[in-house]
């Protein structure tokens, strides 16, 4: 299945779950966000203070990225995975490399991770990975092709679908892992954020991504939930030594793997960095829905269309963070 008929098959899913021309936030899902000024961290309750703190910069600069950085990465520690998306090639929406390239000289012993893809891209093979990891511009500091020698099972405590997952060998060379996630639409998912990030790119390409999406490919609850499974696994696999970044910038509805996504409609909203990946992907979403309708309405319509939202749900059903947080803008 190439990339544009596993775009198709979504799709045609998603026709049938459109929720109306109006859509609405759901107050079992979204919530509004209240922020609070860095300073006025002594003056938080004892019932927030139980609270996972999710750290807020409206500024996409490699300074601010740098300060929020500083607030959650008191664990990390040792050789350490920074993971992110490096796109398909020349992709039209990926985020400026300034960005990255300024978090990773501050991450010591640092290294890129990615794994190679299950649909038909230049990134399904190693070979072809690297050749695009020089064109899209990621030459300053290493990559590594986790899945380039093989893969490694990681257990899935509690899941349904799933009781281990396939990942890139090479995972288990790292101590720590920063996950650095461009926050924006997907095709299957909804939306993409550090979740997707870990679940999606930690697992092998021939293997894991096909454990992830399940036989015949199945769409909407089951899709996420496994896809859910596999991020608990690299979760639970660092433990406390990993933590998240999420970018909310070039919000389009499509993946940085869509190499033709659309252009984006939603306007850029700021850095989000927290040590609770489900409240940094619950808080992006609470940001996102607060905007207006004109701004968020082809997002919103992407995640509802297909279910993305349970993706938080089946977190916390898995005990994977705290949807409640208390959001500090820094």
């Amino acid at each position: 299945m190439n990339r544009r008929d596993f775009c198709k098959l979504s799709a045609g899913a998603a026709v049938a779950g459109i929720l109306g021309n109006t859509l609405k936030i759901k107050p079992s899902f979204a919530q509004t966000p209240e922020k609070t000024k860095a300073s006025d961290t002594e003056q938080q309750t004892d019932s927030e203070k139980d609270k996972p703190i999710v750290y807020f910069s409206r500024e996409i600069t490699p300074e601010s990225l740098l300060k929020l950085y500083a607030k959650i990465n008191q664990n990390i520690t040792g050789k350490t995975a920074l993971k992110l998306h490096t796109g398909e090639p020349n992709g039209p929406n990926l985020l400026p490399r300034e960005l990255a390239k300024a978090l990773q000289a501050q991450i010591p012993d640092s290294t890129i991770v990615e794994c190679n893809v299950l649909y038909d891209s230049p990134r399904q093979n190693t070979e072809g990975h690297l050749e695009t990891l020089k064109i899209n511009g990621w030459t300053f500091c290493p990559v590594d092709i986790m899945d380039a020698d093989g893969d490694v099972n990681l257990p899935i405590i509690g899941g349904k679908h799933l009781k281990e997952v396939a990942v890139g060998k090479n995972i288990k060379n790292y101590e720590s892992m920063v996950v650095y996630t461009h926050f924006k639409g997907h095709a299957m998912g909804g939306f993409g954020g550090s979740l997707k990030n870990i679940a999606i790119g930690c697992a092998s390409g021939k293997t894991g991504k096909a454990q992830l999406h399940g036989e015949g490919w199945p769409i909407g609850k089951e899709f996420l939930e496994r896809m859910v499974e596999g991020g608990k696994a690299v979760c639970d696999h660092f433990g406390k030594k990993i933590t998240y970044i999420n970018v909310l910038k070039n919000i389009s509805v499509d993946c940085d793997c869509d190499a033709h996504g659309a252009k984006p409609t939603c306007p850029d909203i700021g850095i989000l960095a927290s040590a609770d990946i489900l409240a940094i992907d619950q808080a992006c979403i609470d940001l996102v829905y607060a905007l207006p309708e004109k701004d968020n309405h082809d997002i919103v319509e992407r995640i509802e269309s297909r279910e993305g939202l349970h993706q938080l749900e089946y977190m916390d059903e898995l005990k994977m963070g705290s949807r409640k947080y208390t959001l500090i803008e820094v």
